[in-house]
């Protein structure tokens, strides 16, 4: 729904700011106070063509804002999410124009083409009597209008649902088809890469494990030489470090009678002692773990020459390779059985096009029905809304093979005039006929499309009386399921709105602007008194005014 609207420096508007409500929202004014001009921002809001004589003279650029509340609208959210917008309860387009003509468009800061603008904003608001925003003009609208008419979404959910299986299944066996076209060279290559890394018998650490050791043989003499020597130092020579230690560690104890201060020294000496006996017995366990093994060297460079191969072809580590012969053999499993999965899928292809088919028939039955209906009663209230001339038909035509969205394909067919031939809707209506034939779609089915504000401009024309009171009564009644601003010259159509906003045209300090006032009390019945006796406002057409006002009221 749409809650507020900002035009800034846009045509004779300086600045205008008008909050909307749910309902039915009308726009009144005299002639040339502007009302087209709004309009025109809403167009931009749309995705139109930005022109330089937008901006108001002296000003850099123009901005149109407009701010949605989304609640309730999970399905356009979701639309926006998928397009890769964040949002939330609410959301806002904002375009600018510079003088230059040059423009800039933005969902919710976010910088956007005219391309990603223009299906998304027609989410949020159809404006009928611009053909260029005008669902109705657009064929693929009119099977989700019949189908919502109809009540038939559930069906087409069901249709759905089967379609979307029988494509997966096809697009499967498809693969698989084209699989087995290289089936075997395929299998070939597969289990000579299998077989490879199966001979080398890998094991996931095996290769950091053979370069520890290679870096252990090939240092052995060094390590030898250091461990021996220490060894030697500490314990195994003529006046080794323990022998040394032995002897301090006996002669402090020999006088640890005459002080127990050197008793204590004796004990730490005892201690360090063991300490370093411990060491050098490590040091020649050590050395004779030493491996002096040179075979074993060219065994580890042969190994390690394979490991590097391997990684080099497959993947740069080990355990990748092993979890990539698991993948090789699954495929090869799956190759070999793909006779036997071919059957499988085209058994269950043949299943789920039956039961496609069958859905889609049902489907197809119903919306053939539903049409019947909807072309009987459109016409009753187009008779309304003084088009009773006007024929109207829902055309199908088969598909050869069953479609996303059902078994045919539709299209709305009218003749608004006795004796010519009925014609495809974009062809032959004007702005007001589209307006009045939307106005009358809505009234059948308040749910006929998802956008929850819809603009009316040109309703009304060429009407009046009471063929205008019940524009003015269906518009009411279609505001309950959306919101609905309209535009409209008469106070018939005026009297049943819930919000009336003005559109005022003022000269100030020689410059024209345009602004917009919510009116209600003595100054509605005032607008609406000049709506139906024009600049000569008098007490009849006061009365006149209160009585419309009273009586749509009332309805």
């Amino acid at each position: 729904m749409l809650l507020n609207l900002t035009i800034t420096n846009f045509a004779i508007i300086d600045r205008l700011e008008v909050q909307f409500d749910e309902g039915f929202n009308v726009l009144t004014g005299e002639t040339g106070a502007g009302k087209s001009i709004i309009l025109d921002a809403f167009g931009l809001l749309m995705g139109d063509r930005a022109r330089p004589d937008l901006v108001r003279a002296g000003a850099a650029e123009a901005t149109v804002e407009a701010l949605f509340g989304l609640d309730g609208q999970d399905e356009i959210r979701q639309s926006f999410t998928e397009s890769g917008f964040q949002v939330e309860e609410e959301l806002v387009l904002r375009r600018i124009v510079q003088s230059g003509g040059r423009s800039r468009a933005y969902v919710n800061g976010s910088l956007v083409t005219l391309a990603q603008l223009q299906p998304l904003a027609e989410q949020l608001v159809t404006v009928c009597g611009q053909h260029e925003h005008q669902s109705l003009l657009r064929r693929n609208v009119h099977l989700a209008i019949l189908d919502r008419y109809g009540a038939l979404v559930e069906q087409v959910d069901a249709y759905r649902d089967s379609y979307r299986a029988m494509q997966t299944v096809a697009q499967q066996l498809e693969r698989l088809e084209d699989a087995e076209r290289d089936r075997q060279q395929r299998l070939d290559f597969l289990r000579h890469q299998s077989d490879e890394i199966e001979v080398a018998q890998l094991s996931p650490e095996e290769d950091e494990s053979l370069l520890s050791e290679r870096l252990l043989l090939q240092n052995a003499e060094r390590l030898a030489g250091i461990t021996r020597g220490g060894y030697e130092v500490l314990y195994d020579s003529n006046g080794a470090v323990c022998e040394i230690l032995g002897g301090l560690k006996d002669n402090l104890q020999s006088v640890a009678e005459v002080d127990k201060e050197l008793a204590v020294l004796a004990e730490s000496v005892q201690r360090s002692l063991f300490e370093l006996e411990d060491v050098s017995e490590q040091l020649r366990s050590y050395l004779d773990r030493i491996p002096f093994e040179p075979d074993r060297l060219e065994v580890i460079e042969e190994r390690l020459t394979v490991l590097t191969r391997l990684k080099r072809k497959y993947a740069p580590n080990l355990s990748e390779i092993i979890q990539l012969k698991d993948d090789f053999d699954r495929e090869i499993t799956a190759l070999e059985n793909a006779g036997e999965t071919r059957e499988n899928f085209a058994s269950e292809l043949t299943s789920l096009t039956a039961k496609t088919r069958l859905l889609g028939e049902s489907l197809s039955s119903a919306r053939q029905h539903s049409a019947r209906q909807l072309e009987t009663k459109l016409l009753a209230e187009l008779d309304d809304l003084v088009m009773p001339g006007a024929s109207f038909k829902v055309a199908f035509s088969s598909l050869a093979q069953p479609g996303h969205d059902g078994l045919e394909r539709i299209e709305f067919m009218v003749s608004l005039n006795p004796g010519e031939p009925l014609m495809p809707l974009a062809k032959v209506a004007s702005g007001g006929e589209l307006s009045r034939l939307m106005l009358a779609i809505k009234r059948l089915a308040p749910e006929a499309d998802s956008v929850p504000t819809v603009i009316f401009d040109e309703v009304d024309a060429g009407i009046g009386g009471a063929a205008a009171t019940a524009v003015g009564r269906k518009l009411q009644a279609v505001s309950r399921s959306s919101q609905i601003l309209c535009v409209t010259h008469l106070p018939q159509v005026a009297a049943f709105a819930d919000h009336h906003h003005r559109v005022i045209k003022r000269e100030i300090e020689g410059r024209t602007l345009t602004a917009m006032k919510l009116i209600s009390g003595d100054e509605r019945v005032q607008e609406m008194a000049r709506m139906l006796g024009g600049a000569q406002v008098t007490e009849q057409t006061l009365l006149h005014a209160k009585e419309l006002i009273s009586t749509s009221a009332a309805v």
